[in-house]
């Protein structure tokens, strides 16, 4: 048995559980699928059964060269990092491609980040479900005004609906985290509320939140004496159409 790694995070999933989150992905057989970090392939197995294609990517080795030995034909196996790939590893690109990953805490923030620039340069995700650990999927969540809201929620709402579908208890896993786990389902959309530059939106964002405890008038050439964590989305929206027309 492949012993779990701790500099890759590595909790492998129990079959009773792996039914559970098979369930809320429900997959369909003409479908596509990208799976981020299939371990010993608990989830990739059953996808496999159901789906048409399903394209893993694995940074352990050792994990890729036993799914390679083990996965239908209808599973590949892509060695290496997430993180490092440009674009999916699909030719032909599918119609639609959907995403299903169990993320260590510590590449959780980039891989959905990740996700939504593939998604903003036009590739067809239509959703992706993934495990994460509790606190990430309550800053998913968070409403404006809450602590956990912050740049995660609004980056990744501004290009994605997010709903709860599972929480997941430590064991779960094998090893078993020392924390809890959900299930969340992100369901790629056009940015909304609209903006005239992205890059712009993002890069204000980022320099509300970088200094919580400020006043934005403190922190942006403008008269807005509200802390970042109170504006909306669409608020932020407002807020790069009012700076790009004073430049």
């Amino acid at each position: 048995m492949t012993i779990a790694r701790k500099r890759f995070g590595q909790h492998f999933l129990e079959p009773a559980w792996v039914r559970k989150v098979v369930g809320v992905i429900n997959p369909q057989p003409d479908e596509t699928f990208i799976e981020i970090g299939p371990g010993r392939g608990a989830l990739t197995g059953p996808l496999a059964e159901r789906v048409k294609r399903v394209v893993a990517y694995e940074i352990d080795r050792d994990l890729a060269a036993s799914l390679r030995a083990t996965m239908p034909g209808n599973v590949e196996i892509v060695e290496g990092d997430f993180l490092d790939a440009v674009s999916p590893a699909l030719e032909p690109l599918p119609s639609v491609l959907r995403i299903a990953g169990n993320l260590p805490y510590n590449v959780a923030s980039p891989i959905m980040f990740q996700l939504v620039d593939w998604s903003r340069r036009g590739l067809p995700i239509s959703d992706a479900t993934l495990m994460l650990q509790r606190e990430v999927a309550n800053r998913l969540l968070a409403e404006p005004g809450s602590r956990d809201y912050g740049i995660l929620t609004v980056l990744i709402r501004h290009r994605a609906g997010v709903a709860r579908l599972l929480s997941l208890p430590p064991g779960a896993f094998r090893p078993p985290p020392k924390v809890q786990s959900t299930v969340v389902s992100l369901r790629f959309h056009e940015p909304d509320p609209p903006v005239a530059d992205e890059a712009a939106f993002q890069r204000i964002v980022k320099t509300a939140f970088s200094q919580r405890r400020k006043m934005l008038s403190n922190l942006l050439p403008v008269d807005l004496r509200r802390r970042a964590e109170t504006l909306s989305i669409a608020d932020y929206a407002d807020l790069a159409k009012l700076l790009s027309n004073k430049v």
